[in-house]
């Protein structure tokens, strides 16, 4: 597949699992990667749940991101409105981000329920998954991703939410 060369936005959980794995300079020297600063935040908490190397430096972070962008409450309200009370704090202000863009812009996030909102709002063909990215651009992890950043969780939740067997 081709390089997305739009924008690329992420959740807390994207950046923490290619920092666990090493992945993330290769992703930030292919892909403009976005997101907000509630997810910012959630990649600088929870450091008591970690180990050392998965702990990941805030400056260093912002500097690589292509923007971190703040939203409003009435954009929250709109993801509100649109049922995305069952989001938490990361993926209901990304999506509050997200649903006011016009351009050309993916989203990875591996959560059931922020892809299951997506997948609503009429965003399918916008989701895709950590490994797709890594292998558009030909890189390899040394350390194995976790499932459900791969292909087939994802293709997998796809289909079942194609199949309407997530409500």
């Amino acid at each position: 597949m081709p390089v997305h060369a739009g924008t690329l936005l992420v959740d807390a959980n994207v950046m923490l699992e290619a920092h666990r794995t090493d992945c993330w300079r290769a992703l930030v020297s292919r892909y403009r990667i976005e997101t907000v600063e509630e997810c910012f935040e959630e990649t600088q908490t929870g450091f008591q749940r970690r180990r050392p190397e998965e702990n990941i430096d805030g400056p260093e972070l912002r500097a690589s991101l292509g923007a971190v962008h703040t939203v409003t409450l009435l954009q929250l309200a709109r993801v509100d409105l649109l049922g995305g009370t069952v989001l938490d704090y990361g993926e209901r202000a990304l999506w509050a981000h997200l649903l006011e863009r016009e351009d050309a812009w993916i989203v990875c996030g591996p959560d059931t329920a922020s892809m299951k909102f997506g997948w609503k709002q009429g965003r399918r063909d916008r989701l895709t998954c950590l490994e797709r990215l890594l292998g558009d651009i030909g890189h390899r992890p040394k350390v194995a991703l976790r499932n459900n950043y791969g292909q087939a969780w994802h293709d997998a939740l796809m289909h079942r939410l194609a199949m309407g067997l997530l409500g």
